[in-house]
């Protein structure tokens, strides 16, 4: 049986990551009801409006989802309280130590994985006591680790330094790129950016025709002084490149930054001024679709490649 389907009870080891403005109660229901985990954001959600999408998931699926929670944001002690009394299943912990609260979901029965952009991180977080890591790759969307490291070299990297079951992340989006993933040891993989692209993500339709319209080459690691981000280019972009290259510092930088401007752009589809968050497989999405679908057909084509692969000989 694979690890990661035995650890959350899914039919499919396709986890839809968490994201801020994308993936509401509509994305994560519509995932597990396709035989993956769908996975609540609430890295953009107040308590009260993650109760509210825990609680509307809840009435949308009887498969199981989970929340995932940026430790880097204020207040994540009443999210983990709303969770804990929801009694959510699984819970994505991600930019921060899993230290902290790994312990206090556990204690409540839930299963806890932390994403991480080492090996070194990777086993820090096994020794807190976590179910599963997500190894996140360079070319992901959104926050970034610091460390540039491909998925390529990353996954390997993660699976020789630690036993539980390691999830693939970052440059994701096809069945080919999960048989990659697998071939480098991981049992499982996490995809955001092609769930970006589904009716169901809570994204603006504006946002979601630019990740569609992407190519290569049009998203961008930024604001490294303060938390690195993978941003589509925009005139918002051109702005914080412009400031970085003429040495701008982290205040200049919050400056810039403002409140909301994820908000702005991936949820208000003001393209211009917003921060688009998105992964570099954006170049290889060429359409909406939904949820479901993406995940029969991922799972088809990751299925159709092991046995393309099985048949292959040497000259």
């Amino acid at each position: 049986m694979n690890p990661v389907t035995a650890l959350f009870h899914i039919q499919y080891p396709i986890i839809q990551a968490g994201m801020i403005w994308a993936s509401g109660w509509r994305l994560a229901s519509a995932v597990s009801n396709a035989g993956g985990l769908g996975i609540i954001g609430a890295g953009s959600m107040y308590p009260d409006v993650l109760q509210e999408h825990i609680r509307k998931c809840k009435l949308a699926t009887t498969r199981p989802f989970g929340v995932n929670i940026p430790l880097l944001y204020p207040g994540i002690e009443q999210l983990i309280d709303i969770i804990i009394k929801e009694e959510v299943p699984i819970v994505f912990t991600s930019a921060g130590n899993p230290k902290t609260w790994t312990p206090t979901l556990k204690a409540a029965g839930i299963k806890v994985v932390h994403v991480v952009s080492s090996a070194a991180f990777a086993k820090k977080s096994e020794a807190a006591g976590v179910d599963a890591v997500v190894a996140e790759g360079f070319e992901a969307g959104g926050h970034n680790g610091r460390e540039e490291t491909t998925t390529m070299v990353l996954i390997p990297a993660v699976c020789e330094q630690v036993s539980i079951p390691v999830i693939a992340a970052g440059g994701i989006g096809s069945g080919k790129a999960m048989a990659a993933a697998f071939a480098l040891g991981a049992t499982g993989v996490q995809i955001g950016s092609r769930f970006v692209a589904s009716p169901e993500a809570s994204s603006h339709p504006l946002f979601k025709q630019a990740v569609v319209d992407a190519k290569e080459g049009d998203t961008f690691l930024a604001m490294k002084k303060l938390t690195p981000v993978r941003l589509l280019k925009n005139p918002f972009f051109e702005t914080v490149k412009a400031a970085e290259d003429n040495g701008a510092d982290k205040e200049a930088l919050l400056a810039l930054l403002g409140r909301a401007r994820a908000k702005t752009g991936m949820f208000e589809g003001q393209l211009e001024e917003g921060e688009l968050e998105i992964g570099q497989v954006c170049a290889t999405i060429h359409e909406i679709k939904p949820a479901a679908a993406i995940v029969a057909e991922i799972w088809e084509e990751f299925e159709a490649t092991i046995k393309k692969l099985a048949t292959l000989s040497l000259p």
